[in-house]
Formats: structure tokens, sequence, C-alpha cells
């Protein structure tokens, strides 16, 4: 079943489309009014001359748009978004057709069946981001072994949550027969199950990205007899009740004027009654449900109400055993992203039980 699952990937453009050529000695001031025109613009003989492009639209944005105010930024986003996704460029039997360009594998494992079209320049950027991790991996301080996530993947960047997660394992007295981690993602949260000695694990994404990529990652190993997935919403086919649910739902409230929902990061006003309906029906009467969630809301003011809190007063149907809180590490000094607020985040681990 996995196999039939189709993945998300950039959509391919047809080789013929026409297009004006970027090389060194291009006028860039002649291109970038071309961009603005809507006109599509192909990137020529070296990988290089399309990271000079973006870098001269970005400054070129810069200037029309200051981004003094929140206003501002999101203009230079929404309008870098638009005029850098019509520079293109083009693939070759599954490689970039310009001089000292990145091997990226994603080439040929996403488009099996076509090995000739282009691509925009920032999803090229995004795929061979992608294959890095994906080939080196990445090392996850709970985990004994590195994880390789597929593209399009979310996996963690940052760990306390994953370290307050694996505390609260250490110390877990309960039966270990089965789990259930809803929306798994990259699948730490599973491993660390498996790890902790759990026997069974069921999880669940309604990215298809993460069901081939786990269910690859595992092949036919021991792992892959521990870990059972299925792809759907929420608990999709899991009706059994188990000992234990897990869940890292996204921390941020769906907001109408985003740029882009990224369901990842962003929950909307069904996702926790859903989930906490479907949580009681499933769960043992001595079970336990854990939620790993953050103060992110609420110190950024994007919402006073906190989802669990709101089903402990309201809902009936659970009663808190501990909420357990780990400060967040310093924003590292390269972002350049305004994280003042990350010195007061606290991420979170909520254990509760059936009424």
């Amino acid at each position: 079943m996995i196999t039939e699952i189709e993945v998300n990937k950039p959509e391919p453009i047809a080789s013929g489309k026409k297009t004006e050529s970027f090389k060194r000695g291009t006028d860039v001031q002649l291109t970038i009014e071309a961009l603005e025109a809507g006109k599509s613009i192909l990137i020529t003989e070296f990988y290089n001359n399309g990271l000079s492009l973006l870098q001269e639209l970005q400054t070129h944005l810069n200037r029309k748009f200051p981004n003094k105010s929140f206003q501002e930024q999101r203009e230079f986003r929404l309008e870098y978004h638009k005029l850098s996704n019509l520079i293109l460029i083009e693939i070759v039997g599954h490689k970039l057709a310009v001089k000292k360009s990145p091997r990226i594998g994603w080439l040929e494992k996403l488009y099996p069946e076509t090995s000739d079209f282009l691509l925009s320049f920032p999803q090229i950027q995004g795929l061979n981001s992608a294959w890095q991790w994906y080939l080196n991996g990445i090392s996850i301080p709970v985990l004994r072994n590195k994880i390789h996530p597929y593209y399009g993947t979310y996996f963690p960047t940052r760990f306390e949550h994953l370290k307050l997660f694996d505390n609260w394992l250490k110390r877990y007295k309960g039966p270990k027969k089965s789990a259930i981690d809803v929306g798994f993602g990259s699948g730490v949260l599973s491993l660390q199950m498996i790890k902790h000695g759990f026997q069974k694990v069921f999880g669940t994404d309604t990215n298809p990205n993460a069901i081939v990529g786990l269910a690859e990652f595992m092949g036919d190993t021991k792992l892959s007899r521990k870990i059972e997935l299925d792809f759907g919403h929420l608990f999709g086919k899991w009706e059994k009740q188990t000992e234990l649910i897990v869940f890292n739902p996204p921390w941020l409230p769906k907001s109408h004027d985003l740029d882009r929902i990224d369901e990842a990061i962003y929950y909307n006003e069904n996702l926790f009654p859903d989930f906490f309906a479907g949580a009681k029906q499933r769960l043992l009467p001595e079970g336990k449900l854990v939620l790993i969630f953050s103060n992110l809301a609420q110190i950024t003011n994007v919402t006073k109400e906190h989802p669990i809190e709101m089903e402990l007063a309201e809902g009936g149907r659970f009663q808190l055993e501990k909420c357990l809180k780990k400060s967040v590490k310093a924003a590292s000094e390269k972002t350049k992203r305004d994280q003042h607020w990350r010195s007061s985040e606290e991420v979170e681990l909520w254990v509760l039980t059936n009424k």
C-alpha cells in the first residue's frame, strides 16, 4: 500500500517553455524588469549564475520594501517568492544542465518517469538542501542512530521537547505492549518509544512523504515489524485501545493572513477537539495521554488560549497527572529573524489520564 502513495514534490515544467536566458554578462536590471513583467528567465552556463541573480533580486526588493514594518516584510516575502519562482533551471537526464552544479538524487528518485524538465531555482535549492540532509543524516541527541529525513518531511531542529519526552519515558513504569504516535513526521517519537522497550507503535501522518520516508528508512529491519504506519488524519485506521497515546501537535493556531499554511506548524480550530474525542475512545482505562507542546503562542501574543488547558477545564474526559516544562535555548547568533521571545519560551510535556 505504501508504494502506491503519491509523494508531494515540485511540479515539473515542460522543457519547451518560452524563456529568456541569464548568464554572466547579461544585464541584471533588464532581467529583473523582465521578471517583474512576469517573464520566465532560464539560468544558463553556470549554477552560480542563479545564485547571483537571486542575490541581485533580493537587493532590488530591499530597496523597494525597506523591511521596516511587518507589512513591508510581508510584501517583500510575497514579491520575492513570486519573482524568484520565475527563475528556472533545466534538468536533462535527471541532472542540472549547467556547469558546477550540485548532484541532487531527488531528481531521479522523485521523477522516475521524467528525465528532462524545468524547475524553479528556489525549488532546486530546496531539493539540494533536502538531499544533503537525507544523504548525510541528522544526529538527534535522544537517538542512537542518525535519521535520514525524506524530502518534504518535517524534522526537528531543536531538541528540548525530545529530551523532555525521553526523560519521561525513562521513568515510565506502565505496560509497553503498544502505543499510538499521532502525526509522526520523521518518526523520532516512535523511535524513542521503541528504544525504551515498547513492543509496537502505530503511527499516523497526513503527509505522504512522511509515510514513504519512514517506511524506506526502516526497510525490512526489525523496526518495520515494530512500527506500523497509516496514511491518515489523527488516528487514521487505528481503532484498538492502547496504553499510551503520544501527540506532538503544531504549536501555533492557524491565522487567515498567513503567507503559507504549514500543517506541521499551525493547527486549525477542530484539531484539538477532534484529537481529544478520538483519544478518549482509544485510551485504555489506566492508559496515559502525552502531549508535547509549547507556550509559544502565548508569549508571542498570537492567542491567550491554551488548547490543553481548555480541554482539562471544559472537556470532562481527562485529568492532569503532571506537566513538565523545559526552557528553550537562546536563538543562534546566526539567525536573522528577531527571536527575542526565545528567552521566555518553554516546551511542555502534558501527561493526562482518563477521568
